[in-house]
């Protein structure tokens, strides 16, 4: 199958799954299964036994010879909590930021622990490079090194921008201390890493239920990344056979690109050229107006709903509790204490799950890389963009505010986008396929979605990155959704606060639970409105 874009015929169509793959030239993926149920398997026939037992639970001892064939029935009849039980972690290396983006991290069900660009320095030849050749692969590993070369420079350049404003928030810290140098430089490259490409490496620790994975087999062969995705999976399905080959019984093989949705909209569509995408992005970006995060929509009774729901639990009448003070005892703190804890209780109580009722939702545009962390909190989804699909040939990207504090760091971040998007429309004119050629684009290129979150999910979100320490970006664009909130939404609005906030309300000390990591700023004693910070 073939669509035809921007005057190129590119070629789709689902690579098989068994025998050899044409592979990356960079090192390939690495996926290693670390730890497992010991016959996972079974366990899918020992739970759904145990449903019918009338003699207690059922185990692997008490299944009889041929009992395999009941997870075929249970499979094709959608039971599938049963496959649920065993999970899987596995440790993958030499995998794309594109990749994570586009396929990993893009559901809510798994875990994963990887490296961080914020505080761990990239190092030279940890990219991604597809199967390329002659002149397109010479313009790929030409941009690569350039891209690396100006992420070393930037970072040069902003530690002195970093280590000026960190004096200020700072001015007792003996900064002659290696503690505090690497701190400044950790601030450096986290804006610095914005030039690299999101064909730069990952490696983490991931896990999973069987069930996710087998999600993961029967979807791998779609936008943005289908040829990374079918190579990474194939080598977590060949590590679950090795561990238990009957869970063949059960492996569907993997949708066709051509029949996933989102490929016949774009093939029977006719993409779109670059003129009408850019239509779309100015748009876009318009009624975005100023903002990172923009309210587009909630339910017009979130606070009556939310009112109503606390009295039912506590089978208490409007006369006995009002709105204003059913709301300030589930989300006030000093009165539910459960909000500044650590352990993130909120779905384990029968009064603070009422904060699923209220629900809102934003437009938003963010950088590939801060968006990779925003999709990280799972219980807030998103419906994100095929990439690929956004591409108008002219430069698309964030720029932080700490690179706009230096003229010299401004220039070379403007210099190294253009060069980035001029490769890239090299390669596109050159054949390359839409696919390989988005691993070219920077950490920094826009992406454009919409997401939405009910109030208990949020509630913990904004916790966590309305913390002067979280990632400068995300950080803004929840303080815009939180701002919009006390917006519309008051009595809601006045306590999405940092944690500190929380625990400050709740009399829980030391406010700030980071310890060393403290960012300077008693954020506790501010409104909203006054929050501001460069790094």
């Amino acid at each position: 199958m073939a669509v035809c874009r921007t005057g190129i015929w590119i070629i789709y169509g689902a690579m098989p799954l068994t025998g050899r793959m044409e592979n990356f030239i960079s090192p390939e993926p690495e996926v290693r299964l670390e730890k497992a149920f010991p016959s996972p398997f079974k366990s899918i026939l020992t739970s759904a036994r145990t449903c019918y037992s009338p003699k207690g639970v059922v185990r692997e001892e008490d299944l009889r010879e041929g009992s395999e064939s009941l997870a075929e029935s249970l499979y094709a009849a959608g039971h599938h909590t049963t496959i649920q039980h065993a999970h899987l972690q596995f440790s993958i290396s030499n995998v794309s930021r594109h990749f994570l983006w586009s396929f990993l991290h893009s559901h809510p069900f798994y875990n994963s622990e990887q490296v961080s660009q914020r505080y761990v320095e990239v190092k030279p030849g940890a990219i991604a490079i597809p199967p390329l050749k002659g002149e397109a692969l010479a313009i790929y590993t030409r941009t690569t090194a350039i891209q690396m070369e100006a992420y070393r420079r930037l970072a040069d350049v902003l530690t002195e921008v970093v280590d000026r404003e960190y004096r200020r928030i700072f001015p007792h810290r003996d900064m002659d201390r290696k503690k505090y140098r690497n701190a400044v430089l950790k601030l450096a490259l986290e804006v610095a890493r914005y030039v690299l490409p999101i064909a730069t490496f990952a490696y983490l620790y991931h896990t999973i239920s069987a069930l996710t994975l087998l999600r993961y087999y029967r979807m791998c062969d779609q936008y943005d990344a289908p040829f990374e995705q079918r190579m990474v999976v194939k080598k977590m399905i060949d590590e679950l056979l090795r561990l238990d080959p009957l869970y063949e019984m059960i492996l569907e093989q993997p949708f066709p690109i051509e029949q996933t949705p989102e490929y016949r909209f774009a093939e029977g569509l006719n993409p779109p050229a670059p003129a009408d995408c850019k239509r779309f992005l100015d748009a876009f970006d318009r009624d975005l107006g100023d903002r990172v995060s923009k309210l587009i929509d909630y339910k017009t009774r979130n606070e009556e709903v939310l009112a109503d729901a606390v009295r039912e639990v506590l089978g208490m009448t409007p006369a006995q509790l009002d709105d204003v003070s059913a709301i300030d005892g589930v989300l006030n703190p000093a009165k539910n204490p459960l909000l500044a804890d650590a352990l993130n209780l909120s779905t384990h109580s029968k009064l603070t799950r009422t904060l699923f009722h209220p629900c809102y939702t934003f437009k938003k545009r963010l950088s590939h890389t801060a968006d990779s962390q925003d999709q990280r909190h799972r219980m807030t989804p998103a419906s994100r963009p095929c990439l690929a699909l956004h591409l108008t040939g002219d430069p698309d990207y964030i720029t932080p505010p700490l690179v706009l504090e230096n003229e010299a760091a401004s220039r070379l971040y403007r210099e190294v986008m253009e060069r980035t998007w001029e490769a890239v429309g090299q390669l596109r004119q050159a054949g390359v396929s839409d696919e390989f050629a988005s691993y070219l684009l920077p950490n920094a290129v826009s992406i454009r979605f919409t997401e939405s979150a009910d109030l208990l999910n949020l509630h913990h979100k904004h916790a966590m990155r309305l913390c002067y320490l979280a990632q400068e970006e995300i950080w803004r664009a929840s303080l815009d959704e939180a701002s919009q909130i006390a917006e519309v939404n008051p009595l809601i609005g006045k306590y999405l606060l940092p944690p500190c906030g929380h625990r400050q309300l709740a009399g829980t000390r030391p406010w700030c639970p980071e310890g060393d990591r403290y960012c300077g700023v008693p954020v506790w004693q501010l409104q909203l409105s006054q929050y501001e910070r460069l790094i």
